[in-house]
């Protein structure tokens, strides 16, 4: 093996690259691990096909990569710092708000504001009037929130709660804010009835 040149004893052509003689040293090494001789013999060859491979470099026949001229400067680099990640909203938020498209908005939104309108500006036609555009803007609530969900009595209950939750709300609020605005000809009724519809509104667009 002695009268081997550095490439025959690693077993690679002089062609080799890198990664072959580097591979053949360390096949080397495992096969002979605990012969301190032989693993000289591989050592001083690994390291004269390196000298090799410099002098060719400096006579301009190859580059050489860096890490083969200094593999004592191989370090593996540091790790990146991860970006701080941004404040997020609590999981079952998530899980409650959507994120709809335009058209989720858009859509309800000119339904929800057509009853709102027949609501303020035909108050002549009484109770009825509301009543009316109460039905109309109940299925027009659960016909979106279904069509969104594909879940029919979800979409039915979700609707209840918000027409229950926006009369008592509207109520209350018109029974303290009326007062405040003498200008605005509008009764509590219309007031309670309008508020629902922005609630309809709201939660067939950004409810899940």
């Amino acid at each position: 093996m002695s009268d081997q040149n550095p490439y025959e004893k690693l077993g690679v052509s002089e062609e080799a690259s890198f990664d072959e003689i580097q591979d053949a040293r360390n096949r080397l090494f495992e096969q002979h691990n605990g012969d301190a001789k032989h693993l000289e013999i591989i050592e001083a060859a690994y390291d004269a096909i390196l000298m090799d491979r410099l002098r060719m470099r400096q006579e301009g026949k190859i580059k050489v990569p860096e890490r083969i001229r200094f593999p004592e400067l191989r370090v593996q680099p540091l790790p990146k710092e991860s970006p701080i990640p941004r404040q997020q909203s609590p999981a079952w938020l998530q899980r409650l708000i959507d994120e709809p498209s335009p058209a989720d908005i858009l859509l309800p939104g000119a339904w929800f504001l057509g009853l709102s309108s027949i609501s303020l500006f035909y108050p002549e036609g009484g109770e009825q009037v509301l009543q009316l555009a109460l039905v109309v803007g109940v299925g027009t609530s659960i016909y979106f929130l279904n069509r969104k969900e594909g879940k029919f009595g979800r979409a039915v209950l979700l609707t209840l709660l918000t027409l229950i939750i926006g009369l008592i709300a509207g109520g209350l609020v018109a029974i303290w804010l009326l007062p405040q605005i003498p200008f605005v000809n509008l009764s509590s009724n219309q007031f309670s009835t309008v508020l629902t519809f922005i609630f309809f509104w709201l939660v067939s667009s950004f409810l899940r």
